[in-house]
């Protein structure tokens, strides 16, 4: 039982578990959205009362798509609000952070063309330089 505990409680389960009840909530909203106010400027622009009943027949068969529509619409908002509030930023943060870090602690950057050399070296393969014998 100690294990689940650890499990549980560690935080990549409990922020996927707040992600998800936001998501959620996120989803009503969106869907409160398309449903109260798109929907009724879709039905205006098609001449439609509403967007639900829309359908076609084929063989005396009704399809509906109208209800197709508006979860499409639905998902394309929640799909841009999670690429521009989310992915972008975390995108932007991931590239700040590496930016700033030493990958190598074995190599340094030659001052005179920035290739990356061995620490220990005394002349550049690149540019061949002659480096002072400080670390840089």
């Amino acid at each position: 039982m100690n294990g689940f505990k650890k499990f549980i409680l560690r935080g990549n389960v409990v922020d996927l578990a707040v992600g998800v009840v936001i998501g959620a909530a996120f989803n009503s909203v969106v869907s409160s959205l398309v449903k109260t106010f798109l929907t009724p400027l879709i039905s205006l622009i098609s001449g439609n009362n509403r967007l639900a009943s829309l359908y076609f027949s084929l063989h005396g068969t009704k399809f509906m798509y109208g209800d197709f529509v508006s979860a499409l619409i639905s998902f394309l908002i929640i799909a841009l609000v999670v690429y521009f509030f989310v992915v972008l930023p975390m995108n932007k943060l991931q590239q700040l952070a590496q930016s700033g870090k030493t990958i190598d602690p074995t190599t340094k950057k030659c001052p005179y063309c920035f290739s990356e050399i061995n620490i220990k070296a005394t002349k550049c393969p690149e540019c061949t330089s002659h480096l002072s014998s400080k670390k840089q």
